[in-house]
């Protein structure tokens, strides 16, 4: 008889941290991260750009103790207290398949994803921020992702770029369109 042998199930993530590497603030060496996490268990460890980019590996499902790991590693490495939301690359894959057809689409205008980092939600982010001025603007979301898309030449209007000055912004971290799809095609790796 052949005994089964019991298989772990192991997911591939994205961490995206925020707020390093930023004019010479917050600096962590991406090759020195990558190390310290594979030193610390997680698998698969890729980092892509220098802002904070982090695809990897692991058996543990639990996306919150994946989070407060990273965060306590990177003060124990860096001495710096940053946070990250940690999205699996299957969740992130079909927020990227469902986002809006104008998201990434017209070269001249800026296109954002938004990462609402727990224990904020979406519905908090939105409800600080406000409705988006149509004339200037078009926000969407899937899961847990804000999809936001604004002419250049008319960038200064809208309400969403003041996102930065909202109390939300510490609770969020964003990347633009070439850099989620990216992410995605690593995962795919």
């Amino acid at each position: 008889m052949i005994s089964e042998r019991q298989v772990e199930h192991v997911t591939k993530y994205i961490a995206l941290l925020r707020g390093i590497n930023v004019g010479g603030k917050n600096k962590v060496s991406m090759k020195e991260l990558k190390k310290l996490l594979e030193e610390n268990g997680f698998q698969d460890v890729v980092t892509y750009i220098n802002s904070g980019n982090i695809i990897f590996s692991s058996d543990n499902s639990d996306v919150e103790f994946l989070k407060r790991n990273f965060e306590a590693l990177i003060y124990e490495k860096f001495k710096l207290h940053i946070s990250l939301m940690v999205i699996s690359a299957d969740e992130l894959t079909e927020a990227l398949e469902n986002a809006p057809d104008w998201w990434g689409a017209d070269k001249e205008s800026k296109h954002n994803a938004i990462f609402v980092i727990p224990p904020a939600t979406i519905d908090e982010v939105f409800n600080e921020v406000g409705e988006a001025k149509a004339e200037y603007e078009k926000v969407s979301s899937f899961g847990k992702v804000i999809f936001w898309s604004a002419p250049l030449k008319t960038f200064s209007r809208t309400r969403w770029s003041k996102i930065t000055e909202k109390s939300v912004y510490d609770k969020i971290t964003i990347r633009n369109s070439n850099t989620v799809k990216s992410l995605v095609e690593l995962c795919k790796r």
